[in-house]
């Protein structure tokens, strides 16, 4: 519900603060003074039409915020639309606000964070429902109907049944048109995964060969100079040069001294401990080069056999994966492809059996759950027509039209037909009206605005109050063409709707505004040669002489008149205190 407003520099409201409790909130003032202007304010902040035409003459820009309390029929949905965009502050409350530039750019906020009108219309959706002038009208949105009907017939039970088969059905259906576009197409890809597999199979390839055969490569490619160095490395450590010798010889040589330096200088038996492990290794080295040299493989054949296989790999990387185990797992994958195409057929004809029984099981629920609409669609439709002679509206008729639309591959129905069906079942529900008798129903959405709908809005909303769960209602004008006599029943019924939901009503009939739960007087000053739009929260004796005044010129025969009236409303109403908030 609606517990604060706040208006700046809009059209002529130069500051205004509202604080709003629950039950039946009542506007009243003189025509023009300003009561369409807070709804108009309103209606902005849910995401409605910020025109620049509406900032006060002289300013910038005008600013709206609105503070609802999350309602416990509501705070789900509200929270599925603000959690994925960050925006859930506090999760009983929400703050939506509105500027609008004289620039012509406008910015919506949630929470203090800027976000996209569209977002805040959704949100402004499920808090306010504004009646008569304004289009932001749930039940002007055929789309809803369905979903109305379905609360006031109470239909949870049978619905969940029906989406839990519905959404198998879906399931299969997607696997069948995966299978079904896969056999179109399966010869073609029979013969390509074949080939594929043979191909990647005939290679034999181990995960890290690539690496072994570039180093088998090199060594072939480079068999002369590696034989080369080897042979050169060799003949210095054992011959060496012409005129010196070898390394391993000088090295001797070096031995033989440091034992004779040894034998006269016990301190150097170190140094000669060193050295004669390093002849030990140069020996051994020559001789390990000596293998190394002997093994080097002078073969082009050889050499032309590992060029192919690297190749070979470097071709199935530039098709199937850019190394050896991307290769392989393309392969296993195709051989995975191919073994469900060899079995689909069976899969398919499985598939179709299932969803055969599937729809067949789904008709059954959808049929049921279409019965219950049917049986309380006449109940609804009674019930309104029984709201609409209280409200002066006797000869007008209330219908729930219900229809279905063929469809071939649609749910098989007991007399033979298939019809179109989604995740609600196969009933287009629309609400049908006919306010003047011989002019024939027409549909809801497309009846003139004014009084007489907002009546019919009330009329529906009283027999909808426990199936609508928007939480705040606005009526605009719902007075217009009654007289005292059935504002008061008007006035009752508004009451007895705001039971279940806040209700805000501008009202020219005291009879109605007697009803209200706090009241508010809307009315326009001049200040510094500016008219002013001021609201005044009336209780006790001023409450009894504006009542007085909306009859005519307070005397004693208006207030008592008002008296009569609240004793009426008294009477008429088992609670005395409004609800709070949940």
């Amino acid at each position: 519900m609606l517990t604060e407003l706040t208006i700046e520099n809009f059209a002529i409201i130069q500051k205004l603060h509202l604080d709003f409790k629950a039950g039946l909130v009542i506007f009243t003032g003189e025509t023009g003074a300003g009561k369409s202007i807070i709804m108009d304010a309103l209606e902005a902040v849910l995401g409605g039409r910020a025109e620049t035409t509406n900032i006060r003459t002289g300013v910038e820009r005008a600013q709206v915020e609105a503070t609802f309390h999350l309602d416990p029929a509501v705070r789900e949905a509200v929270h599925t639309l603000l959690e994925p965009e960050d925006l859930l502050d506090e999760p009983d409350y929400v703050v939506l606000a509105r500027e609008i530039r004289r620039n012509g750019r406008n910015t919506a906020r949630i929470n203090g964070r800027t976000v996209t009108a569209t977002l805040q219309r959704e949100v402004g959706e499920y808090l306010v429902d504004i009646h008569g002038q304004s289009e932001h009208l749930s039940l002007l949105h055929v789309r809803n109907h369905l979903h109305l009907l379905d609360r006031f017939a109470e239909t949870d039970l049978l619905l969940d049944q029906y989406k839990a088969v519905f959404t198998q059905l879906q399931q299969i259906r997607k696997d069948l048109h995966h299978l079904r576009a896969m056999e179109q197409d399966a010869a073609r890809r029979v013969d390509m995964l074949t080939f594929q597999i043979q191909e990647i199979e005939a290679a034999q390839l181990q995960p890290d060969e690539e690496t072994t055969l570039r180093q088998d490569r090199t060594r072939l490619a480079n068999a002369e100079s590696l034989a080369k160095h080897s042979q050169q490395a060799v003949m210095l450590l054992q011959e060496g040069a012409p005129e010196v010798g070898g390394v391993n010889d000088l090295l001797g040589e070096v031995l033989e001294a440091l034992h004779s330096l040894a034998r006269i200088d016990a301190t150097a038996e170190g140094l000669y401990a060193r050295v004669e492990t390093s002849l030990t290794t140069l020996q051994d080295l020559a001789l390990d080069l000596q293998d190394y040299a002997e093994n080097i493989e002078f073969n082009p054949r050889l050499l032309d056999r590992v060029e192919e296989r690297i190749d070979l790999i470097n071709n199935l990387k530039r098709k199937y994966g850019d190394s050896i185990e991307a290769i392989l797992a393309y392969g296993r994958q195709a051989r995975q492809d191919l073994d469900s195409i060899t079995h689909a057929e069976e899969r398919l004809t499985d598939l179709e059996g299932q969803e055969a029984a599937l729809l067949s099981e789904l008709a059954e629920h959808a049929q049921a759950l279409s019965q219950r609409r049917a049986e309380t669609a006449r109940a609804l439709g009674q019930w309104v027509e029984h709201e609409l002679q209280d409200l002066q509206m006797s000869k007008a008729r209330f219908q729930v039209a219900m229809d279905v639309r063929p469809d071939a591959e649609g749910l098989p129905l007991a007399d033979g037909r298939r019809v179109a069906f989604d995740a609600h079942g196969y009933d287009r529900v629309e609400f049908l009206v006919e306010t003047n008798p011989g002019e024939g129903f027409k549909s809801l959405v497309k009846i003139a605005s004014g009084g007489e709908t907002s009546r019919l809005m009330l009329a529906l909303k009283n027999v909808l109050a426990n199936a609508d769960r928007i939480p705040t209602l606005v009526f605009d004008e719902i007075d217009q063409g009654i007289g005292g006599r059935v504002g008061m029943v008007v006035g009752e019924k508004l009451w007895t709707l705001s039971r279940q939901h806040q209700v805000m009503c501008i009202t020219h009939l005291p009879q109605l505004a007697a009803y209200g739960d706090q009241h508010f007087q809307v009315s326009k000053d001049l200040q510094d040669g500016r008219t002013q739009v001021e609201v005044t929260s009336l209780t006790g004796g001023d409450r009894r002489r504006e009542l007085a005044q909306m009859l005519g010129p307070v005397g004693e025969g208006t207030l008592q008149s008002v008296d009569e009236i609240l004793h009426i409303v008294q009477e008429r109403t088992v609670e005395k205190t409004p609800p709070s908030l949940n």
